[in-house]
C-alpha cells in the first residue's frame, strides 16, 4: 500500500506539471441511505456515510486522497454477537467501516487503492467455517484500482474498472481444506445517460472471475446489475442529491455461501434482488 501511494504521488508530481496546471480541490458531504448496497451486496440497512476526499485537480490530471465511512442503525451490536457466538442476534452482521483510498487520473486512466477497515471484524469472512480471534478490535482488505473512463477521449459516458485485493482479510478454501489468498476481484463496465430534468440514469454490470470469499462466488459470476436513478440540485453553499437503487445479484447468495455463516434473516440473503434509496449533501 505504501509502494502504491509513493508511485501515484511520484506520478502526480512528475506528469501533471508537464500537462497542465492544477488546483487544490475538495468534497466533503455525506449520504443517507436505507440499505448499504456494495457491488451487486447487501452490506447493512439504514445507514449514514460521510465522505471527505482532497486533493489537486487539472484538465488532464487529477489526485485525491480521502476517507469514506459508513454506520449503520444496528452495526454495534456485531462486536457483542462476535464474542458471545451461543447468544448473538441473528440480525445484526454488520460493523462500522472506514475506507482510506488514494485515486490518480490522468488523461481518463484510473488508477487507485483503497484500504478497508472493519470495526470488530469484517462482513465478508466467513466467521462460522474459520474460526476468528476472539475479542479482535477489527479486521482489514486492501484493494488496487485500474480503469479507463472513456468520457476523456471520446465522449462516451462509459467507465471500465478492475479492482483486485491484495492483502488483508481475502481467503479461500482449498480442497484440501487449507486456506490461500484468493486475489478476490470486481471487474465493472458503468454507463452513465444524462435525462430531462437533469437527471441521470447510471448503468452497471460487475463480475467476479474467480472464486471470492468476498463477493459469494465459487467460479466465474455475474455478481452485480444495477441501476442508479439520480436528481441533483445545486445551491451556491452546497448541492443536494436525491436517488433510488435497484441491484440483481445473478449469482444467488444462500446460506451455504454468504458471508456469515448460518444467517438467520432470510429476508435478506435468499433474494437475489436489493434496493435502496438515498439523499447526499455536498460542499
Amino acid at each position: 500500500m505504501k509502494k502504491f501511494t509513493l508511485l501515484m504521488a511520484l506520478l502526480a508530481m512528475f506528469v501533471a506539471p508537464e500537462l497542465q496546471a492544477v488546483e487544490f480541490a475538495y468534497d466533503a458531504g455525506a449520504e443517507v441511505v436505507s440499505s448499504y448496497l456494495w457491488r451487486g451486496q447487501y452490506n447493512g440497512g439504514l445507514s449514514f456515510q460521510p465522505d471527505l476526499e482532497i486533493g489537486y485537480d487539472g484538465d488532464l490530471t487529477s489526485l485525491r486522497v480521502g476517507v469514506w465511512g459508513s454506520v449503520g442503525a444496528s452495526d454495534w451490536k456485531f462486536v457483542k454477537g462476535l464474542a458471545e457466538m451461543e447468544d448473538y442476534n441473528p440480525n445484526t452482521y454488520f460493523v462500522p467501516e472506514m475506507d482510506v483510498m488514494i485515486n490518480f487520473n490522468v488523461g481518463g486512466l484510473m488508477l487507485g487503492a483503497t484500504h478497508y477497515y472493519y470495526f470488530g471484524g469484517s462482513p465478508f469472512f466467513n466467521w462460522g467455517k474459520f474460526d476468528p480471534i476472539e475479542g479482535s478490535a477489527g479486521s482489514s482488505q486492501t484493494e488496487i484500482t485500474v480503469g479507463y473512463d472513456f468520457r476523456n477521449k471520446c465522449e462516451f459516458p462509459l467507465t471500465v474498472i478492475w479492482n483486485t485485493m491484495v492483502a488483508g482479510d481475502d481467503l479461500v478454501e482449498q480442497e484440501d481444506g487449507t486456506l490461500k489468498r484468493a486475489f478476490s476481484t470486481y471487474i465493472e463496465a458503468k454507463y452513465d445517460q444524462p435525462l430531462p430534468f437533469e437527471m441521470t440514469l447510471s448503468l452497471a454490470v460487475g463480475m467476479s472471475p474467480w472464486a471470492s470469499d468476498v463477493y459469494g462466488n465459487e467460479k466465474f459470476a455475474v455478481t452485480n446489475i444495477s441501476a442508479r436513478l439520480e436528481k441533483e440540485w445545486e445551491f451556491d453553499a452546497c448541492s443536494l442529491n436525491l436517488f433510488a437503487q435497484g441491484c440483481i445479484n445473478t449469482d444467488k447468495i444462500n446460506k451455504t455461501k454468504v458471508f456469515v455463516w448460518e444467517a438467520g434473516d432470510d429476508k435478506l440473503y435468499l433474494q437475489k434482488l436489493n434496493g435502496c434509496i438515498g439523499m447526499g449533501v455536498w460542499f
